[in-house]
């Protein structure tokens, strides 16, 4: 083999390599992850039609991963595990069919969806905070506001839910986050039925 063939064949090795390399080097599919709504009481009475206006969600929830914490001045988040959808419409969606469940006498619509009508009362809900903290713990903090357009009267309350995860993953969060929004679902409804 001559020279200039055998430099040829260094150069050429490795370049073929490369793709190769890559293609072994390459992160696993993310984990994604939805949260289900658990079943609630059935209650009576509550608005004919409600509307729930779109989520205002804190800003460092608002991302495809996980936010495991937010504690010691630094974002935790669980790089390869996502959610299924973005956050703020996830919780949108999973709050329609809670309230749903809860109150049959309601017809509970999202205000980003399709459907418009003349609501009997507006659902507003600030989601401050919706992670664990030091001790492994999930806290939801959320603000709601009910406005009742027939007679026009008003009722807020802020809901402080701590949930013990059941297990230190991102799954046992998942299912404290789960828990802790169907805590959330039962005082929205009791809200709306007052």
């Amino acid at each position: 083999m001559s020279l200039s063939r055998r430099h040829f064949a260094s150069l050429a090795l490795p370049a073929l390599g490369l793709p190769l390399l890559t293609g072994a080097c390459s992160s696993p599919e993310p984990v994604l992850y939805t949260i289900p709504m658990k079943p609630g009481p059935a209650l009576p009475g509550g608005p004919r039609i409600v509307q729930l206006r779109d989520l205002g969600l804190a800003s460092y929830l608002d991302r495809k991963e996980i936010v495991r914490s937010a504690d010691d001045y630094k974002l935790g988040v669980a790089s390869n595990n996502w959610w299924g959808e973005s956050l703020s419409p996830m919780l949108s969606r999973v709050l329609v069919v809670g309230l749903s469940q809860r109150l049959p006498g309601s017809n509970i619509y999202a205000e980003g969806g399709a459907i418009s009508a003349d609501p009997n009362a507006v659902l507003a809900i600030n989601f401050q905070r919706l992670d664990l903290d030091k001790s492994g713990t999930l806290q939801l903090l959320a603000q709601a506001a009910v406005e009742f357009n027939r007679p026009k009267r008003s009722v807020t309350k802020t809901f402080q839910i701590s949930k013990a995860s059941p297990a230190t993953d991102v799954a046992g969060q998942v299912a404290a986050i789960s828990d802790a929004v169907a805590e959330l679902t039962d005082g929205l409804a009791a809200m709306l039925r007052s």
